[in-house]
């Protein structure tokens, strides 16, 4: 079998690359390494700069990778690839997988050690991640500074989330109180969706904001398994 060296999970904001060490494919990017471990090389970069990569990457996932492989053959749906990690990593037999990125939300679960259902969300989830990098720059606040509020948003989407922001914001209430109430809003939204679990293993660049971490586990026992699961269930 050949093995895959260096794969993608190219989402609408940010790109994961996850890079056997022997590659040496990346090595225009080594300042985008946030991480080495277990012989690989974990890479997070802007989307935007996928078109300066002058190579093609061995298994790929997310909207943006069609043009980064040789074949559509190279191309795995993001579902099956977040199973693929979650399986890797998770020897559970009855446990729910959520994955939240920039613009969908996914879910996969499983019982008595067989997959059973999923859904998977790209409208009233859409914008969710990228408006609230969207909104933290534009305020200029960092992601580690976002506090729990107790108090959240009725949402849809990031759009109806935006247009509350800015009316609280108008009306004087701190930028930082008004985008956690978001953040826990877009949580509870995420835990009904995934149908309340007790227990929910969470992927995605969700997993470093401990604002939603935290508000997601005001209804479920949260277990953050970072943003490179899709990566790694692609990595043969």
């Amino acid at each position: 079998m050949i093995k895959n060296n260096i794969v993608l999970d190219a989402g609408t904001t940010w790109a994961k690359i996850l890079e056997k060490e022997t590659s040496s494919l990346m090595k225009d990017f080594k300042n985008y390494i946030i991480k080495n471990e277990n012989g690989f090389n974990y890479y997070v970069i802007p989307s935007s700069m996928l078109k300066n990569i002058n190579f093609r990457f061995d298994k790929a996932t997310g909207h943006m990778s069609y043009n980064m492989l040789n074949s559509k053959n190279d191309y795995e749906n993001e579902v099956i690839a977040l199973i693929n990690g979650f399986r890797k990593k998770i020897n559970e037999d009855n446990a729910i997988i959520l994955d939240m990125g920039s613009r969908d939300s996914k879910w996969a679960q499983f019982k008595d050690g067989k997959f059973k259902d999923l859904d998977w969300n790209s409208s009233c989830s859409s914008s969710t991640g990228a408006t609230i990098e969207m909104l933290l720059k534009f305020y200029n606040i960092e992601t580690k500074n976002l506090e729990f509020s107790e108090e959240k948003y009725v949402i849809t989407c990031g759009i109806f989330g935006l247009e509350k922001i800015m009316d609280d914001i108008a009306k004087g209430i701190n930028p930082n109180l008004a985008i956690s109430k978001f953040v826990h809003g877009i949580a509870f939204n995420a835990w009904v969706f995934a149908k309340k679990p007790e227990k929910i293993y969470l992927s995605g660049g969700f997993c470093e904001n401990k604002c939603f971490v935290e508000s997601l586990s005001r209804y479920s026992q949260v277990i953050p398994l970072g943003r490179f699961l899709l990566c790694e269930g692609l990595m043969l």
